[in-house]
């Protein structure tokens, strides 16, 4: 799409936003709102994305909510990344069909038996007016109370929108802000269940020996992914600090990561499921991986993760704490060679203190 259909689309899909909140306006929902944000025993937590990390950043609000545990609301993809979570009551998959026939769609139809009298925290984008999300929270949530994002049309759309926090972009600390209408705060803390890895995962991470690191090159977008031989070139400096390595892939990425592991030569991982890549990050000393969900994952399962950055906010996307380290490649995006003299010293220093 081009830079001014983009625009127009963005305009569009706005002046839409407004006429549907203006159209879905009730009188005494106001009220019944704040009725139910004193007193609601159940709460409801919806992110209908289909991306592996924006699930696994749900879950500081489900650690921040304890003991009250929230069911929640995700797209039909994400369920495996959140079932099973201890702090979830309920993890339920949304049907997007039709979704903007609102009661006569299937999935919203199941969202308003779920939601009815309860507490729903619409966790989507704070940064900019998510139009699909705000409105499925609305048609789903018509006899709920609604918390969202102050942004554009969603600001009519929910009966309590939340502005963001002025003082941090934090994606983490951004999500958790959207708990202050009850009240609720955390520290921001991912976590993930405990991993079901299966006999030949659990061998394979025998064969490594107590002490590994794991490089996991890929990620969803290119143009956020640092270059292959930036992972390489870090596997061996691994290596050199004493450490085995293995190097995992995603699908459609094993060609990827066979070439990191020949040109370093590290040890190439079987293909894995998400439980079982968890798994192998969870025993390790290190975990290498660019922005993406499986550095968000590794994060969750409390490994010592080294997040490659190129292109986007450290600030935003990164996870602070003495665990774990966030590099920004971005200045030096036009030399492989000095974004691996980078980061080869970092994990050297990082590598010696696990």
């Amino acid at each position: 799409m081009s830079p001014w259909h983009q625009r127009l689309w963005r305009v569009l899909r706005v002046g839409l936003g407004w006429l549907a909140a203006f159209a879905l306006l009730r009188p005494g929902r106001k009220a019944r709102a704040e009725r139910l944000l004193r007193s609601a025993e159940r709460l409801v937590l919806l992110r209908i994305d289909d991306r592996v990390g924006e699930a696994l950043l749900m879950t500081p609000l489900l650690e921040a909510l304890a003991p009250r545990a929230p069911d929640v609301v995700v797209h039909q993809r994400c369920v495996r990344v959140l079932e099973g979570h201890p702090r979830a009551a309920s993890v339920v998959g949304f049907d997007r069909r039709l979704w903007w026939l609102g009661p006569l769609a299937p999935g919203i139809r199941a969202l308003r038996r779920l939601t009815d009298g309860a507490v729903v925290v619409n966790c989507a984008a704070w940064s900019e007016y998510s139009g699909t999300a705000a409105l499925v929270a609305r048609l789903g949530a018509p006899r709920a109370c609604v918390i969202g994002p102050a942004q554009g049309p969603g600001t009519l759309l929910a009966d309590v929108p939340v502005s963001a926090r002025r003082d941090t972009d934090s994606e983490v600390q951004q999500r958790l802000h959207l708990l202050s209408p009850l009240l609720v705060s955390g520290p921001g803390t991912l976590s993930f269940r405990a991993p079901r890895a299966s006999e030949a995962i659990a061998a394979f991470r025998a064969g490594l020996g107590p002490r590994y690191a794991v490089v996991n090159p890929g990620g969803r977008l290119d143009w956020r992914r640092v270059p292959e031989q930036v992972f390489a070139s870090g596997a061996k400096a691994l290596r050199a600090a004493g450490l085995q390595v293995a190097i995992t892939w995603g699908p459609g990425e094993e060609p990827l990561a066979r070439r990191v592991a020949e040109a370093s030569g590290a040890t190439l991982a079987p293909p894995t499921t998400l439980d079982e890549l968890a798994a192998l990050f969870q025993g390790a000393a290190v975990v290498l991986c660019n922005n993406t969900g499986p550095m968000h994952l590794s994060v969750a399962v409390g490994a010592p993760t080294v997040g490659l950055f190129i292109h986007m906010p450290v600030s935003r996307w990164g996870h602070s704490g003495a665990a774990h380290l966030m590099l920004d490649l971005t200045a030096d995006a036009a030399s492989p060679a000095a974004m691996s003299a980078r980061v080869d010293e970092a994990l050297r220093t990082f590598a010696a203190r696990r």
